[in-house]
């Protein structure tokens, strides 16, 4: 048996990563692809535990390094728990942030060390990487405009502009480096245009036929 395709949804907030994901799944379906969705961090009961922890208000003030941490031991059970048995049965994993996420947001906006979180990536997945990851981008007031109409921020969505410029900016760089498996998406558009753009993407990236 093959084995399955490991795909991620990446963005700052309010770029449309449900709405994608779920538009994502129906197509990996309608292929022939049986897929399970999940995200990060969570995806399995100490995952979620530590997402909650992660991103409620009353840790206002965690340590970078923390969150960092707890980022990958989330990353770590996950992958044993579920990521990995799943590609290794031949299922196709569809999964909302993944670790281009950390990059992101504790390299860029937190602006740890890269190769800190290399270390990391290393460690906990070996040489497993997203066969694609799929980039939703828009611009910084956009995506913050619509997560605004959608719920009250976390403790991270809260951060200000300035932050999340980062965030934009490296996973746009991550896009430069990895062209191979990091795709870029203009989430600023109708949503129609760019789901015809991940529907490409998924063609050119031989996910779908």
């Amino acid at each position: 048996m093959s084995k399955g395709k490991f795909i991620t949804l990446e963005g700052i907030e309010g770029v449309g990563k449900t709405t994608n994901r779920e538009y994502i799944r129906e197509l990996l379906l309608k292929n022939g692809k049986p897929c399970i969705e999940t995200r990060e961090p969570g995806g399995t009961p100490l995952g979620e535990a530590l997402r909650e922890m992660l991103l409620e208000h009353k840790h206002e003030g965690m340590s970078a390094d923390a969150e960092l941490l707890m980022m990958f031991a989330a990353r770590a059970e996950h992958l044993h728990k579920v990521i990995i048995p799943a590609l290794n049965a031949g299922t196709n994993v569809l999964c909302d942030r993944f670790t281009e996420a950390t990059y992101a947001y504790q390299g860029g906006g937190r602006e740890l060390g890269m190769e800190k979180i290399a270390d990391l990536e290393n460690w906990v997945q070996g040489d497993l990487r997203p066969d694609l990851t799929v980039v939703l981008d828009a611009p910084v007031d956009i995506g913050r405009e619509r997560a605004g109409k959608r719920s009250a921020p976390d403790r991270i969505e809260k951060e200000k502009n300035d932050f999340f410029d980062k965030v934009r900016n490296t996973y746009l760089e991550q896009a430069k480096q990895h062209p191979e498996r990091i795709a870029v998406v203009d989430a600023s558009v109708e949503l129609e245009q760019v789901q015809q753009q991940i529907y490409d993407v998924l063609l050119n990236y031989r996910i779908i036929e």
